[in-house]
């Protein structure tokens, strides 16, 4: 059975096409080699394309086409999301081109790409303060870049992410009872945030800690305890008396009030 002519056509073109890029491929013509991998990327095959400029590119250093060829290359790991070597060879190109007309494109790329590696809030954060500071550097650089408004929205981002972890790991201590560790964690915690949206949980979770703490220590340091479980709902209603918390916030200063009235009550009796 015969092929219509215009599939036959299109096999030829692509057998045709396909065994050029392989001539290219072996030979040792690094002008073709240029040619082709900045065609095959025009046409966003990056895949192909970064084949041949893997090849080229040490030979290019320090000649007029190094510099595109070194944004082009940098660029085709941001295209196939290889992120890790995308923010390494951005980074290469903004040292060896500072003045380039591609420095402040690359440079942001290069933070973003840091950006992507950032991992859910639970695994080690290594890359998201990798991500910060590069995108810090950006906006330090270039601070009327069009691409501003977009780094300090990522910022925002990473920082709301670390929050997240840090809040967490206070409340997993309150969740496994162990109640200092949460009171301290909770204390950063509000030191170092005082911008977020997690405070409120954050003064009422130290709040409840040091209630726990209180009431499940030794009889000798319960009331010494509740008095500073006491001045942390204090801290907590002063800001928080209008949230949903604070019902259930008040309920338990009623139990330490009736603790410490108790308390009393029983030292005069003795």
């Amino acid at each position: 059975m015969r092929l219509p002519v215009f599939i036959t056509i299109f096999l030829a073109i692509l057998f045709s096409s396909c065994g050029e890029y392989q001539r290219v491929l072996r030979k040792d013509d690094m002008g073709k080699k240029y040619a082709m991998a900045d065609s095959l990327y025009k046409m966003g095959k990056y895949r192909k394309s970064l084949k041949l400029m893997e090849q080229i590119v040490p030979s290019y250093r320090g000649k007029p086409q190094g510099e595109k060829l070194m944004y082009i290359y940098s660029n085709t790991y941001y295209k196939l999301e290889d992120y890790y070597l995308a923010g390494y060879q951005f980074e290469r190109f903004t040292q060896a081109y500072p003045q380039s007309d591609s420095a402040e494109t690359a440079a942001f790329k290069g933070a973003k790409s840091f950006y992507h590696l950032s991992p859910r809030y639970s695994l080690d954060q290594k890359d998201t303060y990798k991500a910060l500071e590069k995108l810090q550097e950006f906006i330090n650089r270039y601070p009327n870049s069009g691409k501003r408004v977009e780094a300090n929205t990522l910022v925002s981002e990473l920082q709301e992410k670390l929050e997240t972890k840090e809040y967490e790991v206070a409340k997993q201590y309150l969740h496994v009872e162990d109640y200092k560790a949460a009171i301290g964690a909770f204390d950063n915690f509000i030191t170092d945030n005082p911008g977020s949206h997690y405070r409120k949980d954050a003064f009422y979770g130290r709040f409840v800690a040091a209630y726990q703490l209180a009431i499940n220590s030794i009889p000798s340091l319960v009331q010494e305890r509740l008095v500073t479980a006491r001045g942390y709902y204090n801290n907590f209603i002063k800001y928080y008396a209008d949230t949903n918390l604070a019902p259930e916030a008040t309920k338990i200063y009623q139990d330490i009030e009736r603790r410490t009235a108790t308390a009393q009550t029983e030292s005069l009796v003795n």
